[in-house]
């Protein structure tokens, strides 16, 4: 009997340590696997550093070209490659960097729009350029598409469009391939990015809530829309999507600075003639403002003049500023 007591007791004992050590094993496992996912999750939420690209200004547009190529191809070789389309971790919780590629994506899917209706062509009427018309809707493309097919599939035919495009720029015998820096393209594409930012500074702004009157038929007592708004609504971003807001601006305005650098050296030209070089430049420096180290671990959310930060209405400013200068540069633009 006592013998048999001691066999269960043993038995006992070795069950349990072999329940403690599997526990144990598994508790090591997860906490291993959360801090390796958690490494990962720092290392691909880095922003990249934006470049200045070296080209051959004697080949007009091969600057725009090779940063609107750069900027696309940044979406898919960074670290991490593109997570908007995550489906697993640590990708699918790293939201800010997905809402940064969304506003470097819009940047990117503005300029091939700009390229293939505008830059590429020398009027109204004339054809427009075979691979610009497979790049643009390439970038359009669904972003949080996994596969069948894949966002970054569709993204890399547009980038393979752009290139055999930027080499045809490149080639003297075969002149097919144009780009024309004109003063009216220019202003076109300006337009797009005017509204953009206008867009994002509202959004921005409306972080701390605020009440606007309805303007949307101001300065004409002839217009109408489809459905009457009220005349005076309260705008307010919902709380778990400030930080979204945030760093699609911030994406948005790295690609800019970037595209804008290349407007420089390919419209240098024009940009002289209508003493518009250095409006270019001071929106340059404007957008880089929106660029600087974010030092807090989260984006803070304090009222206009309260006690804690408000980092929106902080890149709001910068934004507003660049906004208010495109608008500026578009009037000397459009000066004889």
């Amino acid at each position: 009997m006592l013998q048999q007591y001691c066999t269960a007791f043993k038995r006992a004992v070795v069950s349990n340590w072999q329940y403690k050590l599997g526990s144990r094993l598994l508790a090591g496992i997860v906490v291993g696997y959360l801090f390796l996912v958690l490494a990962i999750g720092l290392s691909w939420s880095i922003e990249p550093e934006s470049t200045t690209i070296a080209t051959t200004p004697e080949f007009t547009g091969t600057t725009i070209t090779t940063t609107l190529l750069q900027v696309a191809s940044t979406l898919l070789d960074k670290p991490g490659g593109l997570l908007r389309n995550d489906i697993a971790p640590p990708g699918i919780w790293l939201d800010n960097m997905q809402n940064w590629e969304l506003g470097v994506l819009i940047q990117v899917r503005d300029l091939a729009r700009a390229l293939r209706k505008d830059f590429s062509r020398s009027q109204s009427q004339s054809t427009e350029d075979s691979d610009l018309a497979t790049a643009e809707p390439q970038f359009n493309f669904d972003s949080t598409s996994w596969m069948l097919p894949s966002s970054e599939g569709e993204y890399l035919t547009g980038i393979k469009s752009l290139q055999s495009y930027l080499e045809r720029l490149t080639q003297t015998a075969s002149p097919e391939a144009q780009f024309y820096a004109r003063a009216d393209n220019l202003t076109h594409w300006l337009g797009d990015v005017e509204t953009r930012l206008g867009s994002l500074s509202q959004r921005l702004t409306a972080s701390v809530g605020q009440k606007r009157l309805n303007t949307d038929l101001a300065g004409d007592t002839a217009a109408t829309q489809t459905t009457a708004n009220a005349v005076e609504m309260e705008i307010k971003t919902p709380w778990y999507q400030i930080d979204d807001v945030f760093y699609e601006a911030r994406g948005a305005s790295w690609a800019l600075v970037q595209i804008l650098r290349a407007v420089e050296i390919d419209f240098s030209d024009v940009l002289q003639k209508k003493n518009a070089l250095v409006s270019l430049r001071q929106i340059i420096r404007e957008l880089e403002t929106t660029q600087t180290a974010i030092w807090s671990p989260i984006i803070l959310n304090g009222s206009g003049f309260g006690l804690v930060a408000n980092h929106s209405l902080v890149m709001a400013s910068y934004i507003s500023r660049a906004h208010a200068a495109i608008i500026d540069l578009r009037e000397l633009l459009a000066q004889g």
